[in-house]
């Protein structure tokens, strides 16, 4: 819920804290934890988060506050300088903040507004495939490039910018208003080489502005597109250059990938992805990677069926999971497949396989269940095995419902890293473990096996946590926080119950546990969302990130901070794992 914090989404609000108390100590009089006195935001509005023992005033007007003293009221903003004068008693403290455009504007003056030209890195396109240059520059003007002595016009185009991902988080994620200065025009060329660095012009009234802060573009040979490895453990392949790009499928190490374009560090494969250079290595004189595929062997192991694929080459893949399906895909891979060898398994019910196209082969694994517990893939040199793991085992005699359940429970943040702050400046990461070591004791009374990613405040990454879940492949695991929003949020009419999935395996826990702790701890609803979160990416175990309230809601806040409270939450939560549980197992029994 920011466009600042962490891959997670809690831990919004970058706050400044002109009068604060220690954490667990009694507030001061007088705290304010949210704007900082010089903020820059691109919101139409801000809010101001804090506490006090009598009534403060901003721009001499009373605000809300709950009977604790916390408040959390908005104001709209004008574009510029916003003025804000806080009173409280006899102090008075002046908060200044400065709305910008959510996208670059040309000067005053005229001519092209910074960093709105393109390509603003080095750019690799293949021979014949249509290329776009863009500038967003001063209204009627005429606008063209110069690339090897071709003059290529860009004409004005109007176009609704989008918001980031995160608006939707507070439902303001509307195209924004109409962008009637952008300018844009395309090119093909078909001889190879660098092409150079495009020149822009603007001719405007009667002056001439030139502009050449671009990058250059090469035109890719066919017969030499270079070949890459994919060196980390699990490449992060997206839609496009950039971590704004949504994910695909992760690449196992080992993957060979032919680039047909670059664009700055980001490569993109001839398959579909691009991935960061960082992740890869350049192979020296390989040829371009396509395999054939022939037998195909499955077996059932301890916790988990295991497939393999006996390939030439390690190829890119793409899974995708549906109900009671499970399909995986292989690149630049063609079928000479005879025989399979798949004995009746308690998971799967059989292997199907179809050729998509001169270059992919489509594996569909028909379950016998609706509930898919996790899945591997990793290259052992050119074979490739995927593993997909079968239910937790069940005892017939313990008393205890959760008995072979393995929970990972992740308390958020930590360290130095606070997340959320109260409106008395107490930090999110202390509520987040206390309610996490309360819900390990009431998950062990009932059987499971838990294991927490940390026992005391202390600094834990995000790919420390992940790795942690890889290691372990618990049955499921829940990050446990508290929530924020950005500027434009409605921070004093916003809390409730928040859920975050991203495997669809874990779509139906989400929901289960969401609908659960609103019903049963009578909690508003803030909703369940898809979010491509690095605690909710883990495709080994059915991972969840619950947000159990907002710590910037003034009257939420002071149900966060009781400790009866937390123990009724921790106990309920616990509750709902045995419910959702039960509900599965019965499932599998018909």
């Amino acid at each position: 819920m920011k466009p600042l914090f962490p891959s997670i989404l809690c831990g919004l609000i970058a706050t400044t804290t002109l009068s604060f108390p220690a954490f667990g100590d009694t507030p001061s009089d007088f705290n304010l934890v949210y704007p900082p006195p010089q903020h820059e935001t691109t919101a139409d509005r801000i809010f101001f988060i804090g506490t006090a023992s009598a009534t403060v005033y901003i721009n001499g007007n009373p605000i809300p506050q709950s009977k604790a003293g916390h408040f959390a009221p908005s104001f709209p903003l004008k574009r510029g300088e916003n003025n804000f004068t806080l009173r409280y008693n006899n102090q008075e403290r002046k908060i200044t903040v400065t709305r910008v455009s959510p996208v670059p504007e040309p000067p005053e003056t005229g001519g092209f507004a910074p960093n709105s030209l393109t390509p603003s890195v080095p750019i690799e396109r293949r021979a014949g495939e249509l290329i776009c240059l863009s500038a967003i520059g001063s209204p009627q003007a005429q606008v063209s490039v110069t690339l090897q002595g071709n003059i290529i016009p860009l004409l004005p185009q109007s176009q609704h910018p989008l918001p980031p991902n995160y608006a939707v988080l507070t439902g303001q994620n509307d195209p924004l208003p109409e962008l009637t200065q952008l300018y844009r025009g395309c090119f093909t060329a078909t001889a190879t080489g660098n092409l150079g660095n495009p020149i822009y012009q603007m001719q405007l009234d009667e002056k001439t502005i030139t502009a050449s802060d671009t990058a250059n573009i090469t035109i890719l040979s066919p017969e030499a597109l270079p070949v890459v490895e994919i060196t980390s453990q699990s490449g992060a392949a997206r839609t496009g250059p950039g971590t704004s790009y949504s994910r695909l499928t992760p690449l196992p190490q080992g993957t060979m990938g032919i680039v047909d374009g670059r664009e700055g560090e980001w490569l993109r494969l001839r398959y579909g992805g691009w991935i960061n250079a960082a992740e890869t290595q350049v192979k020296p004189n390989a040829v371009q990677p396509q395999t054939v595929i022939r037998s195909i062997q499955g077996e059932q192991k301890e916790n988990a069926t295991e497939v393999v694929f006996p390939l030439q080459v390690p190829v890119p893949v793409s899974v995708k999971q549906g109900k009671e399906t499970f399909t995986l895909t292989l690149h630049h891979t063609t079928a000479q497949t005879d025989t399979i060898r798949f004995d009746d398994n308690p998971f799967v019910e059989r292997l199907d396989w179809e050729q998509l196209d001169s270059d992919r082969v489509r594996y569909t694994f028909h379950l016998k269940s609706e509930q898919q517990w996790g899945y591997q893939l990793r290259y052992e040199g050119s074979r490739l095995i995927l593993s997909l793991k079968h239910p937790p085992e069940v005892s017939p005699r313990s008393a205890l419902p959760l008995t072979g359940m393995r929970i990972l429970v992740d308390p958020g943040h930590g360290g130095e890293e606070l997340g959320a702050r109260g409106p008395t400046g107490y930090p999110e990461k202390s509520v987040n473990l206390k309610v996490s070591q309360l819900l390990r004791e009431e998950l062990e009374k009932l059987g499971a096996t838990v294991y927490l990613t940390r026992e005391t405040d202390r600094f834990v990454s995000l790919g420390e946590r992940v790795a942690m879940i890889n290691e372990l492949q618990p049955t499921i695991a829940l990050s446990i926080h508290y929530n924020a929003l950005p500027d434009d949020g409605d921070a004093i009419n916003t809390s409730g119950i928040g859920m975050f999935w991203y495997n669809p395996p874990a779509h139906d826990l989400a929901v289960f546990l969401h609908n659960y702790l609103v019903e049963e701890r009578d909690r508003p609803s803030y909703g369940v969302f898809w979010n491509t979160l690095a605690l909710t990416r883990p495709h080994t175990t059915l991972a969840v990130l619950l947000e159990l309230g907002f710590m910037i809601h003034p009257t939420e806040f002071e149900w966060i901070m009781n400790p009866q409270e937390q123990e009724k939450l921790a106990a309920t939560i616990a509750q709902g794992i045995q419910v959702w549980w039960r509900k599965k197992h019965q499932a599998s029994q018909r």
